[in-house]
């Protein structure tokens, strides 16, 4: 604060500089002053302008270190009291200009707020349309067209759920429902939903589950399990994915394993990233890279922790990492 203080007054600083050089140099010259006597009025100057400037310097900060120290926010009692007319100017400024974003960015929330409900709203009236088209898809008797209508169908309410879920994850601490689940019923039921995919892809699944049970969201978990098996079906063919649930030391482990194409190294640290859709299949436009990205959101939310290890050309193993009991509980009374 010393040095912008100097550099703020350097022009003052210097202008008395010249004005004591001036003084010495008239003593210099002008025979009738002794010059002794110019000297010793210069040091006292000197001496009495850095007296001046210690001074005011503690006076003339406190405002500005006070505002340093003030946390970003929108709150109008945090900005220091003026006591300068200068200070005054700024701290008015300062209060207009609150004033403008924090009406601004609430004009925004609202319009933010009327947006995901439209959102919403719009995905609950697809879904009519859809659910009619799934029956209608069924009763087409060329079960080729029937499978890859079905294919079709799968991907766009998948992409519809993971909107919605997306939408909602902001504020999934308001719908969370802690409740011991039943990991196989859940398992199945999302097996299911992509039996079609894997019936043309010819992939299988292998099942295995120690731990039958864990504490956590149901519907919040399921959407996890959906983004890990879409992903896994996906990036396999002609090939079982292996699903193990072990329980050891009160910590629940969920593993869904696939002996697909793999993930290469360089990206492996970035497959949780927001709209990464990896380098080996930079091409494949109908990846979004929103599913690896809102199965992370979720599970922090969860306590879960997800692990992933691949090679590539030998497939990938996502492992989810359950919190113990007593965490849930904890958060369930939250």
């Amino acid at each position: 604060m010393i040095r912008i203080f100097l550099k703020e007054r350097v022009s003052w600083v210097l202008f008395f500089i010249f004005l004591q050089l001036l003084v010495l140099a008239m003593g210099y010259l002008d025979t009738s002053i002794p010059f002794l006597s110019t000297v010793y009025i210069t040091f006292i100057s000197c001496l009495s302008f850095v007296i001046f400037i210690v001074m005011r310097y503690g006076k003339e900060t406190r405002f500005y270190k006070c505002l340093e120290t003030v946390e970003p926010s929108f709150d109008l009692t945090a900005i220091p009291e003026a006591t300068s007319p200068f200070e005054a100017i700024s701290s008015e400024r300062i209060s207009g200009q609150i004033h403008v974003f924090k009406k601004r960015l609430d004009e925004l929330q609202i319009s933010l707020e009327q947006e995901k409900d439209d959102m919403l709203n719009w995905i609950h009236e697809v879904k009519t349309p859809l659910t009619t088209l799934q029956l209608m898809i069924e009763r087409t008797e060329d079960p080729v067209l029937r499978s890859q209508l079905m294919f079709e169908w799968l991907r766009i309410h998948l992409l519809l759920d993971q909107q919605l879920h997306q939408k909602r994850i902001p504020f999934i601490q308001n719908d969370l429902y802690i409740e011991k689940v039943d990991v196989q019923k859940l398992l199945f039921q999302e097996i299911k939903s992509l039996k079609q995919w894997c019936m043309q892809k010819r992939i299988g699944f292998n099942v295995s589950l120690e731990a039958e049970k864990v504490l956590t969201d149901a519907k919040w978990l399921g959407f996890i399990l959906r983004q890990l098996l879409t992903n896994a079906v996906k990036y396999s063919e002609d090939s079982d994915i292996r699903i193990r649930c072990t329980s050891k030391g009160g910590i629940t482990t969920l593993s869904i394993e696939d002996f697909g194409q793999g993930i290469a190294l360089r990206d492996l640290s970035r497959i949780f990233d927001k709209g990464f859709t990896g380098t080996a299949n930079h091409q494949n436009h109908a990846a979004t890279g929103m599913g690896l990205y809102l199965a992370k959101q979720v599970a922090e939310s969860l306590l879960i922790t997800i692990k992933v290890e691949s090679t590539v050309g030998k497939g990938t193993r996502f492992s989810l990492i359950f919190a113990k009991e007593n965490e849930m509980i904890r958060i369930a009374r939250l």
